[in-house]
């Protein structure tokens, strides 16, 4: 057997006595947990939905589950994480604690810290030395030996604390008069200001996008002109004799396209159809630039004139237009509507099921009138020589 089979073989055998021990765990915790570990000294670990550390432990605990509870004696530390936490028992080391709720009703010999939505010492609760915690409300009704220092958004002493208090916290605590023996300090946390941006930043950072924004579309322009011109003249004919047409049509097809895709987004065979068709449509609506940068090229030079000139003058008009706050709605969406109207006529004007094509916006290609043949004379026929 090689080195690699056998090694794949003993993590299979490790990751399943894993999922063994702890399933076997969780079964037992709910019963009698203090009698699982038989007064063995060491740690002891627990599992399950609900754990209930019942009987005395000799050594440290650690248990994770939706609700801990820890009611025995434990002669270590207890190390939890659950929703529900509550210590009644005795413990005589410390206390690691983590979960939504965290509820001290017996005696902890050490420290405690302990991370928690709601934190709760109760009356009969006590810690012998310190607490460290942070929560959105902690309350300490019981004892604590020494110091206390915790981040809240509410923060209520009404026990004792021995020593000082140090609290961070954007509200005033509320302590009882003689419930700390030492100093109260409040931290308040540090809210950074925002920014201020200058004016004429704001104004340069504008400018700067503008430029480079009618840099970058000009040179899509006049590549257009230079590479397409022929398309460019088909496409913004559809919207020289009438734009309402090619508007109606853009329209209507910017609310159906994306139901129609959607539609078949979500159906097992369509989805790969749909993936084109998203591609497709995308393709189109950033065309739509091109077209109508054209298209205003036109309508301001009257005439013949370079398919690049009229491009990039259209293209000009239309970026600053672009610009403009507020404007520029109503410049984008006249935009894409127009341009996708144009070109799903220049696309229906060049079906190949349609029989006749149309050359121009409403004239049909008609084949050329054939001469007709030229009279014969006819063939006299050759008298044989006599």
């Amino acid at each position: 057997m090689s080195v690699r089979s056998r090694t794949v073989r003993l993590f299979a055998a490790a990751a399943l006595a894993g999922f063994a021990i702890l399933g076997t765990g969780g079964a037992a915790l709910p019963s009698s947990a203090g009698a699982a570990v038989n007064g063995a000294s060491g740690p002891h670990f627990y599992a399950g939905a609900t754990v209930d550390v019942s009987g005395p432990v000799d050594g440290d605990v650690y248990a994770a589950g939706q609700t801990v509870t820890v009611s025995g004696d434990v002669t270590g530390d207890v190390i939890a994480a659950g929703q529900t936490i509550i210590i009644s028992g005795k413990v005589d080391g410390n206390v690691r604690l983590a979960g939504q709720t965290v509820s001290i009703t017996g005696d902890v010999a050490r420290s405690g810290t302990i991370f928690a939505s709601t934190v709760d010492v109760a009356d009969q609760g006590t810690v012998g030395t310190d607490i460290v915690a942070t929560g959105t409300s902690i309350r300490i009704a019981g004892n604590v030996g020494r110091d206390l220092l915790v981040s809240a958004t509410d923060l209520t002493i009404d026990g004792s604390v021995g020593g000082d208090v140090t609290y961070t916290s954007a509200n005033t605590a509320h302590i009882s008069n003689g419930a700390v023996s030492g100093t109260v300090q409040h931290v308040e946390p540090q809210t950074r200001p925002a920014p201020q941006i200058s004016p004429w930043a704001g104004v340069l950072a504008w400018f700067l996008g503008a430029l480079y924004a009618l840099i970058a579309l000009s040179i899509v322009t006049v590549a257009a002109g230079l590479l397409i011109p022929r398309t460019l003249d088909r496409v913004t004919d559809r919207l020289m004799p009438s734009p309402w047409r090619a508007l109606l049509v853009g329209f209507v097809a910017a609310i159906a396209m994306p139901f129609a895709l959607l539609f078949l987004l979500v159906t097992v065979i369509g989805a790969p159809l749909a993936l084109a068709g998203i591609l497709i449509w995308t393709v189109l609506t950033l065309a739509t630039f091109v077209f109508g940068a054209h298209y205003l090229g036109r309508l301001i030079l009257r005439g013949s004139h370079h398919p690049v000139l009229t491009s990039f003058v259209g293209g000009v008009i239309l970026i600053v237009g672009l610009q403009i706050p507020i404007l520029n709605v109503l410049v984008w969406i006249a935009m894409v509507l127009f341009g996708l109207g144009a070109e799903l006529l220049e696309l229906y004007r060049q079906r190949p099921w349609g029989g006749a094509r149309m050359v121009g916006p409403a004239q049909p290609v008609v084949a050329a009138p054939t001469a007709p043949p030229a009279p014969t004379e006819p063939v006299q026929p050759v008298q044989p020589p006599v």
